[in-house]
């Protein structure tokens, strides 16, 4: 239940994971593996693994130790119901909220009793910029950057002030929204983006990165203690 190394690939094959395996001397010490994807797997990636260790393919119907009920889970994303077993498992007797800032920010809520209705999807910061320099004839595209002002001054610093700013009082007002409905609430920020937000939300968040390695770590669990 520790991460032990986080790495990114531009794209993966077999010789690469197996150089990865061979360079952290992992060859010989896992047992099990889990895979977890939205696009087409390859074939050789998946034989490779199911020959080597034990594969474990992530979708809706991989049984996972929180209640999921989601009213179309054939269409929830894996990182999503990833994220809220991570959560479950690190706070298993609380209401948890977990907002994952990269493409686009989601926002997704596991409750005491450890069950999962769903969440929110609002686009991301990059998506936002992107999205007024697409869609209109003179607004240009602007790189993300900390507002220096709330009130901007130029076409530019307003860009960055509504973009960043209206992101931050979204995520503050679902924050506000689930503390009112929900006692001891606690939240944890994850993803790409998430350094953007951390220190400019009014409330104690758990920063944890990798919370959908994590919970994919958990699931794999799961399922290995049923052998």
């Amino acid at each position: 239940n520790r991460l032990v190394v986080a790495k990114t690939f531009e794209s993966l094959s077999v010789s690469a994971l197996e150089s990865f395996l061979k360079n952290n001397n992992f060859q010989n010490r896992i047992k099990a593996s889990i895979v977890s994807s939205v696009a087409h797997n390859h074939d050789d990636l998946l034989s490779f693994l199911k020959t080597t260790y034990r594969l474990l393919i992530f979708n809706y119907k991989t049984p996972i130790p929180v209640k999921n009920k989601y009213r179309s889970p054939q269409t929830l994303g894996n990182d999503r119901l990833a994220s809220v077993v991570g959560a479950g498992y690190m706070f298993p007797e609380s209401n948890v909220l977990v907002i994952d800032c990269g493409t686009c920010i989601k926002y997704d809520f596991v409750n005491h009793q450890k069950e999962y209705k769903g969440g929110a999807i609002s686009p991301g910061l990059q998506m936002r910029f992107q999205a007024l320099h697409t869609f209109t004839e003179k607004l240009p595209l602007i790189k993300y950057r900390s507002p220096e002002e709330f009130t901007g001054s130029d076409t530019e610093s307003s860009i960055v002030s509504g973009v960043v700013n209206g992101a931050i009082m979204e995520m503050q007002g679902m924050i506000n929204y689930y503390q009112s409905h929900y006692s001891e609430l606690k939240i944890i920020l994850s993803g790409g983006d998430a350094k953007y937000f951390a220190d400019s939300l009014k409330i104690s968040i758990f920063a944890t990165p990798n919370i959908v390695s994590f919970g994919l770590n958990c699931i794999l669990n799961y399922n290995e203690s049923k052998h």
